[in-house]
């Protein structure tokens, strides 16, 4: 989706870019729109390999206070997921604040599959378990401090960690103003009632929290098969309940969901009446997310519409189920 987050660069300044980065020059370039908020392009190098590279935003832009720094997070993700066992593109070079352009980029091998958000396979079941194997793996990576530490925004416990991510992210509807169904204070006395479930959260582990279809890419020779998981820059440390609210978005998890037998075949996991509610906190974070990140990027208003209705509905839901939480039984 276009967004005011792109960079735009002529095919010299890519050039120019790899070959500080690889040295080697470019012989074909394709732009890579499925993105929200980093511009990416495909590259051909002059060596006959293939890469995308990933070039984070303007560094005069303003952006959320979470996404401080996202592609070095990224980088720190990718070589942590690869020494636990997930497939990830292999990153070739991370380059921080470079000296022409300012910013940061990424330079990665190209994948040989497709994004399993422009295919369907027969065997979305055996994917999608297969899938939940490898969020346990990445969520096997264990921390020291939970929360954003590439953005400043941490805690010593996962719930003051949380409720700083939370705040921090209302706190950024002071400088992007943003619909919201309810007002900020209200939101966040919503999160703050129902988080002492988070007590329950004692380890920081490595969250992906952006496991939708089109950061997973299959290989389809033969029985497909996933051939890695793309785009890390929104991980964080914290819950690992939480990897389950992106491929739940819009939804709710099921006991019978595919996704979740594939994660407990390497780690077990209990979804009890505390674990839902984290769920449910998880689930109002991200659609928070989705509507509040509109401000620096604003999207092209008619793409857009459709996450904004859903987000906005979505989150009065789970709002409504936190104050109920938090209140308890009645009578």
């Amino acid at each position: 989706m276009d967004s005011r987050t792109k960079r735009r660069l002529s095919d010299a300044e890519l050039d120019a870019l790899v070959r500080r980065a690889a040295g080697t020059g470019l012989t074909a370039v394709t732009e890579l729109t499925d993105g929200y908020a980093n511009a990416v392009w495909r590259l051909k190098l002059d060596d006959g390999r293939e890469a995308v590279l990933k070039l984070s935003p303007p560094p005069d832009l303003e952006q959320l206070s979470y996404e401080r720094n996202l592609l070095r997070m990224e980088a720190a993700a990718i070589e942590l997921a690869a020494g636990a066992g997930v497939p990830v593109a292999k990153l070739l070079r991370a380059g921080f604040d470079d000296p022409v352009l300012g910013g940061d980029y990424l330079l990665l091998a190209a994948l040989d599959g497709v994004s399993w958000n422009d295919v369907k396979p027969e065997c979305g079941d055996e994917l999608r378990r297969e899938l939940g194997g490898h969020l346990a793996r990445f969520n096997s990576v264990t921390g020291e401090v939970f929360g954003y530490p590439h953005a400043g925004i941490t805690g010593a416990t996962w719930r003051e960690a949380f409720l700083a991510m939370v705040a921090a992210l209302l706190g950024d509807t002071e400088r992007y103003p943003t619909p919201l169904p309810r007002p900020p204070a209200e939101i966040m006395a919503a999160f703050e009632a129902a988080a002492p479930v988070l007590a329950e959260v004692t380890t920081p582990r490595l969250v992906h929290f952006d496991v939708w279809p089109g950061n997973v890419f299959l290989d389809l020779r033969g029985t497909p098969r996933i051939e890695a998981i793309i785009d890390h820059e929104r991980a964080f440390w914290g819950d690992p309940l939480a990897e389950f609210a992106t491929p739940t978005l819009f939804g709710a998890l099921k006991e019978d969901d595919p996704l979740l037998a594939g994660y407990r075949e390497v780690t077990p996991l209990e979804l009890t009446p505390a674990a839902f509610t984290r769920l449910d906190l998880y689930h109002a974070y991200i659609y928070l997310i989705l509507l509040i990140e509109n401000g620096p990027r604003q999207y092209p208003p008619d793409a857009y519409a459709r996450v904004r209705n859903a987000a906005t509905s979505s989150l009065t839901e789970v709002l409504d189920r936190l104050v109920g939480a938090a209140a308890g039984p009645v009578g």
